[in-house]
């Protein structure tokens, strides 16, 4: 009679036990088709404000690199020369080689090729009425015609008065002549330091 009692329980203990160890199994296969696994690379969102700031700053390295170098050598007159002939196509060389659409703008362009648009015209005027209120106005991102457009701002500083500041103040003699004889329709000069004297505009397609 004991052993007829005791094999029924041995038989139940097991089932329990199996079924035990089937629950476990189970928890383990739905833990392994958790959050985990299926993981997939994800790709960060562009920062397109970043990605556009970085490509001005390249390209504003690379003018002014060519630009201290015509200063050193002819002074401020020889700088003037240089931007008419290699200003606009070394913009364009960086263009190409950063895979960007990149210009430089302004309000009061001294190249009419650089005259700002009627958005372009928005932001420096913005920029110039914070400015006048002691506040600061970032670069700005906008989308427009499936490209991502930046504006990032031009200030001036002392090297550039010396051919964008007041004349005969600022700018000398010799290189008002210089200036005058390129461009008869400048509107480039008048600046004083920290005055904001342009843009760069970056045009990126959008990912």
């Amino acid at each position: 009679m004991r052993k007829q009692i005791i094999r029924p329980l041995i038989v139940m203990m097991a089932l329990v036990a199996f079924a035990s160890c089937q629950n476990v199994e189970s928890q383990a296969s739905e833990a392994n088709q958790g959050p985990d696994a299926d993981l997939k690379e994800i790709t960060p969102p562009i920062k397109y404000m970043d990605v556009g700031q970085n490509l001005a700053i390249k390209t504003k390295s690379a003018l002014g690199k060519n630009l201290i170098a015509a200063l050193s050598e002819k002074g401020a007159a020889g700088a003037v020369e240089f931007c008419n002939t290699r200003a606009i196509p070394i913009t364009d060389s960086m263009s190409t080689a950063l895979n960007a659409k990149i210009k430089r703008v302004s309000d009061k362009p001294r190249n009419a090729a650089n005259n700002a648009n009627e958005d372009e015209l928005a932001y420096i005027a913005a920029w110039k009425s914070a400015q006048a209120k002691g506040e600061k106005h970032p670069p700005m991102m906008q989308e427009k015609n499936g490209k991502m457009l930046g504006y990032y701002p031009i200030v001036a500083n002392q090297m550039c008065l010396q051919c964008h500041g007041k004349p005969k103040v600022d700018i000398d003699i010799e290189t008002l002549d210089v200036i005058n004889k390129l461009y008869p329709e400048d509107k480039a000069v008048g600046y004083s330091d920290l005055d904001l004297r342009g843009i760069f505009v970056v045009e990126m397609n959008k990912q």
